[in-house]
């Protein structure tokens, strides 16, 4: 969210308390982000930042003149109330097209505030003697509203995927990389012309709307050809875009908290974009470059063999259980779809007091956001210390007796090691052939998962489908255990 804004003729004139003010809310953002880095600092992170926020408002507010207090309340009101609904009416399964959706907006706010300034310059104080867009500012809010405006088209089309309102898998377009380097490079070619027009001949302002037309297409390029299993990782890195956004406006504006806040989103989408490459072995240019998952050959649509596989019952899967010394559970997307984390949590207590040791593996893309399982293991109270993610568990597999899959299946495919024409070639799965008893829960055999790739798992010996709803199936292995 963009915070509200003073005036680039006001920055010169901001009191000292007020940059003090904006210093201390830049040191609580911080320590939100690193708060957040953990489940058990999560809360406080996120206290640190609505304080934060509220100080960076309430100083904005006071030291403002662009708008009336009256008008301003309207706007906070509105936006509050549609908010507030928006989030108590928002399942916890289409989180990931909410924040999508949020993004689209931080960036759509960023090229409408390029565009006031633009068209009423002297109201911004960015003019000079003669009237005319300072040079500095000429960059700054070519920069900003192409970024914002790429944030916006961008997110737009991830919503639209994530959705299903659009098909999660690459789509192609012939010469696409030359397509976005040519788009790229008039983006940047127009914003150094504009920077040195003179400003003053008719008709100039056309560069500007060609910046922001071409940043609107490229915006729209750079997804398209992202496959629906890499999802979390546009999401992570539209989120750096649309705080590069905020903070090139916060430069025009002379707003320092919006420089703050903006660059802190930027930096730290960027960083958590690189580690979620690394974690997937995919290369971070790539992602920038819109072209990340999109060489390989898919096979979603085409038809797959029919071949053999076990199928088992609750009473079966609850047996075995039972039986066993050592389980690692891998939640998915399909946990969240039937909502069976609270269930899920119910069986692991009652595993544990069997005796049996419960851990819980989650992969850096699991679901369709970075953090989703964790959030939802986090919403059913399951302890912190039994979380674990892929580099830290994924050697006990050979140790386990079972492992129990419940909504994944992209994050367990063998086909990411072994086959090289697989769109999820390269990116590191769990070790799940490696247990001695494999459970898999899903809803058919119908399914292939998000990317559209068949499962070896599926087939294994050790493995035992159990096709049903899974909070369904999860309460019959607990009743089963009781």
């Amino acid at each position: 969210m963009l915070p509200l804004l003073a005036s680039g003729a006001d920055a010169a004139a901001t009191p000292a308390w007020a940059m003090l003010a904006y210093l201390a809310s830049g040191v609580l953002f911080i320590l939100a982000l690193r708060g957040l880095s953990s489940p058990q600092t999560s809360r406080a992170g996120n206290r640190y930042g609505m304080i934060g926020m509220l100080i960076a408002v309430v100083t904005t507010l006071v030291t403002h003149s662009i708008a009336t207090l009256p008008e301003i309340g309207i706007a906070i009101l509105l936006g509050g109330i549609i908010g507030f609904t928006i989030a108590r009416r928002i399942a916890m399964t289409d989180m990931p097209q909410l924040v999508a959706a949020f993004h689209s907006l931080v960036g759509l706010a960023a090229v409408l505030v390029a565009l006031a300034a633009f068209l009423d310059p002297g109201a911004f104080g960015i003019v000079d003697a003669a009237g005319q867009i300072l040079l500095v500012s000429r960059v700054e809010l070519a920069l900003g509203a192409a970024i914002g405006a790429i944030t916006f088209s961008g997110s737009v089309i991830a919503f639209a995927k994530l959705n299903g309102n659009m098909s999660g898998t690459p789509i192609l377009l012939p010469a696409r990389h030359i397509i976005n380097l040519g788009t790229l490079a008039a983006i940047l070619g127009l914003t150094a012309l504009y920077a040195v027009s003179p400003m003053g001949g008719a008709g100039e302002g056309w560069m500007f709307w060609a910046i922001l037309a071409a940043a609107f297409i490229i915006g729209f390029l750079l997804i398209i050809p992202i496959g629906g299993a890499d999802m979390p990782v546009v999401v992570s890195m539209l989120n750096s875009y649309s705080g590069w956004a905020a903070a090139a406006m916060g430069f025009t504006l002379g707003n320092t908290a919006m420089i703050i806040t903006g660059a802190l989103v930027g930096a730290s989408g960027a960083i958590l974009s690189y580690i979620m490459c690394k974690a997937m072995n995919r290369s971070f240019i790539s992602v920038i470059a819109g072209g990340f998952g999109a060489e390989a050959a898919s096979t979603d649509g085409a038809p797959r063999e029919q071949r053999p596989y076990k199928q088992g019952s609750a009473a079966d899967a609850a047996f075995m259980l039972e039986q066993a010394e050592r389980v690692i559970i891998i939640p998915g997307y399909g946990m969240a779809v039937a909502q069976a984390q609270h269930v899920l949590r119910e069986m692991a207590d009652v595993l544990k007091e069997k005796g049996v040791e419960v851990k819980y593996a989650i992969h850096p893309v699991a679901g369709r956001m970075p953090g989703h399982m964790n959030v939802l293991l986090a919403e059913a109270n399951v302890p912190y210390d039994e979380v674990f993610e892929l580099e830290d568990i994924n050697s006990e597999f050979a140790q386990a007796d079972v492992a129990f899959i419940i909504g994944a299946n992209d994050v367990v495919n063998p086909a990411a090691k072994t086959d090289k024409t697989s769109p999820i070639y390269g990116m590191p799965v769990f070790d799940v052939d490696k247990a001695k008893q494999v459970f898999f829960i899903k809803r058919s055999m119908g399914g292939a998962g998000y990317a559209g790739v068949d499962n070896e798992v599926f087939y294994m010996d050790q493995t035992m489908m159990l096709l049903s709803d899974a909070k369904k199936m999860v309460e019959e292995i607990v009743k089963n255990l009781d």
